[in-house]
């Protein structure tokens, strides 16, 4: 995998007019979606259970357990916070708040004149994924800087270090060091080398750097999908449904990356850089899901559903600033240099590509106790759910027809180098006491990386009541979420790369209004 991460770095220098990397792929498919606030109570498993708006976004067949028309609104609020390990040194972010809403929508079931059969219609909305979070973790490394994929892009373009950098073939990042002084020309053993400014006094001394490094990500955003869907009772034992989804993609990331030299030299050269980067994506797509619903008995249900990739068109654009301090060699002290796409007459590019989702199975099992026959007599139930999604089918191609793919082909092969299959889990359990209804449930969604050292899981604890009498549904859910995962603070071209170990805390409070019609 190292290797192929590296030819990977070397191909974006090489090809500025294009952005996408692994990362960008399992953003997109590695999601815990919301639901209602009883779906979400209940661990989000739905797959079995019938009677549920949700069902639309997890298995259509559950829509065609509806006998009257319901429209439903659920608002939430969510609490964000994480730890970062970073080469064996803690920390923690600062907490994040942000607004979101669940799934919403209308079902209508549609009557007949066979009393054995019947089908519901339903359009609804719901957050898919939700990207808003914050990173933060920090460290000191003497094993590399963030300076040295610039200084070996420039090496590689054989350019002058004196170049007009305005139409120069490098990536902005790149121009950005050369202009604030972040790479440079240095003397080593009598030749000329493009180094990190971070890097000089370690090389003149024969040894290494030791820098104090920090990373501060925030985001914000997520997919809000636009679905419709039907499904059909035939004899109150067989449900089949299917739904079409319009996934919208709205994604914002400012990344703050600060080095410093951890060294008390009185006549060293570096001091400190800082490099940002604000990151914009957005877009839509186009899915559908497929699914059925089986009554093996009057307390036992089974589940099957399958959710087709989903096609997005995309476009991206990304800003980049650097300010660098280092020692002013023809004035005594320290200059600050600093340098963004204006500063070198660059205009910032929008990208525009395609991406295909993975793949996701469905199996579930749902088991019902009380009184069967009649609902309002039932005592509660406990379900389940189990997911499959190929994170590895995640693919990339060009928007442009005059683009010969070889650049996505090599991204492609990378996210099957670097990613696997992985199992996802979801059960939860009702209650009911008259009008009241208590719930729990749990979920787990599995590692999607292949590379052993990197770890990776979502993990959320959930509870909720619910209260239901003449027509009239309100539902409350709180869901704690633990997300372990990892983080590169940039990627080396020739050599291992480093990485944190990140662990992001969140509590969820959902709420939901429904109203039989």
């Amino acid at each position: 995998m190292k290797i192929r991460l590296s030819l990977l770095i070397l191909m974006i220098a090489s090809h500025q007019l294009y952005a996408q990397i692994p990362e960008d792929a399992i953003r997109m498919s590695w999601i815990t979606p919301s639901g209602t606030a009883r779906n979400q109570a209940i661990g989000g498993a739905a797959g079995s259970l019938g009677g549920e708006i949700t069902n639309l976004f997890i298995n259509p067949a559950g829509l065609g357990f509806y006998k009257v028309p319901e429209i439903v609104l659920t608002p939430g609020i969510s609490l964000l916070k994480s730890n970062g390990e970073f080469r064996g040194t803690d920390a923690t972010s600062n907490q994040l708040t942000r607004f979101s809403i669940g799934t919403s929508g209308v079902v209508l079931p549609i009557s007949s004149y066979d009393r054995r059969r019947s089908a519901a219609f339903s359009i609804g909305i719901n957050r898919t994924a939700n990207f808003n979070n914050v990173v933060h973790y920090q460290g000191q490394n003497d094993y590399s800087s963030f300076s040295e994929p610039f200084a070996v892009e420039f090496a590689n373009s054989g350019l002058p270090i004196n170049v007009n950098l305005t139409n120069a073939p490098l990536t902005l990042g790149t121009k950005l060091a050369t202009y604030t002084y972040l790479i440079d020309t240095l003397k080593v053993n009598g030749a000329y080398e493009i180094v990190g400014a971070p890097q000089h006094d370690a090389i003149l001394a024969n040894t290494n750097a030791l820098l104090n490094q920090e990373k501060t990500v925030t985001s914000k955003g997520g997919i809000t999908e636009v679905a419709i869907g039907y499904a059909a009772n035939m004899n109150d034992k067989f449900y089949f449904g299917g739904s079409i989804g319009i996934p919208i993609v709205s994604y914002s990331r400012t990344t703050v990356f600060r080095e410093s030299d951890a060294g008390n030299a009185p006549n060293k050269y570096f001091d400190y850089a800082t490099y940002q980067t604000d990151y914009k994506a957005s877009g839509a797509g186009f899915n559908a899901k497929l699914g059925m619903i089986m009554k093996a008995s009057t307390t036992l249900r089974l589940g099957l559903a399958i959710h087709t990739p989903t096609l997005y068109g995309l476009r991206e654009s990304t800003t980049e600033r650097i300010e660098n301090k280092v020692k002013n060699l023809n004035s005594p002290g320290y200059s600050v240099y600093t340098a963004t796409a204006d500063d070198l007459g660059v205009v910032i590019p929008t990208y525009r590509y395609d991406m295909v989702s993975p793949w996701k199975f469905i199996v579930s099992g749902t088991y019902l106790f009380g009184e069967i026959a009649d609902v309002t007599k039932q005592k509660g139930f406990i379900t389940a759910d189990i997911e499959y999604v190929t994170h590895r089918s995640s693919k990339f191609s060009s928007a442009n027809e005059e683009d010969d793919g070889s650049y996505y082909k090599a991204v492609n092969q990378v996210i099957k180098d670097s990613y696997k299959g992985a199992f996802n889990f979801r059960v939860g359990g009702e209650m009911k006491f008259n009008t009241m209804m208590g719930r729990l449930g749990f979920s787990y969604y599995g590692n999607p990386y292949k590379d052993k050292e990197l770890k990776g899981s979502r993990m959320n604890v959930s509870g909720g009541l619910g209260y239901r009498n003449k027509g009239v549904f309100i539902d409350l859910a709180y869901v704690y979420s633990i997300v372990k995962d990892t983080d590169f603070p940039y990627r080396l071209p020739d050599k291992a790369n480093t990485f944190a170990y990140v662990k992001g805390k969140s509590s969820n409070v959902v709420m939901t209004v429904g109203f039989k019609l």
